[in-house]
């Protein structure tokens, strides 16, 4: 039988397994998000994929935030789980600093992580230990660089066909 879990009794087995690894949370627009250390990731999914009760089995996504003023903390990845059982959807959040990437690959746990950690890699640059394949998907293989990061200034000062005079102003 299926039951009703409200993001409070999520949170409450959250803290139980998790103890001092859970380093915050937040409820945004109803949706509960947790940060956790990048080393914890897989054991955490592990823990929610078999629990009995709240069967967190589905990967709905994952990507990559740059936030290249926060020191030791620059590179994210945001993983959005869903309990197709239960009605239950997660954010989870996990930063590490840009001189080191790294963080577990999902892969052995969601056979659709291969394709959303390939992309992530691609755009952000985030090396996901223990992938199969962890080569660009998207952008060409010389490209030296890692778009999505936030190190580029976002036009071309040069350009002269965003002036004024051509939009009648």
């Amino acid at each position: 039988m299926m039951q009703k879990h409200d993001n409070n009794t999520v949170l409450e087995i959250l803290r139980e397994h998790l103890g001092e690894g859970l380093l915050a949370h937040e409820e945004t627009y109803g949706m509960l998000t947790v940060e956790i250390r990048p080393s914890q990731v897989l054991h955490v999914f592990q823990y929610l994929f078999g629990h009995p009760v709240l069967q967190v089995q589905f990967l709905t996504d994952i990507t990559g935030i740059h936030y290249p003023n926060n020191k030791g903390r620059e590179l994210g990845v945001v993983y959005h789980l869903h309990s197709l059982q239960n009605n239950i959807r997660l954010r989870f959040k996990a930063f590490m600093p840009i001189e080191k990437p790294h963080i577990p690959s999902l892969t052995p746990l969601y056979a659709g992580a291969n394709w959303m950690e390939r992309e992530t890699f691609d755009f952000f640059g985030i090396l996901f230990d223990g992938h199969p394949n962890l080569i660009r998907i998207l952008n060409v293989p010389e490209m030296d660089y890692f778009p999505m990061r936030k190190e580029y200034p976002l036009e071309d000062g040069t350009r002269t066909d965003k002036e004024d005079k051509y939009f009648g102003r």
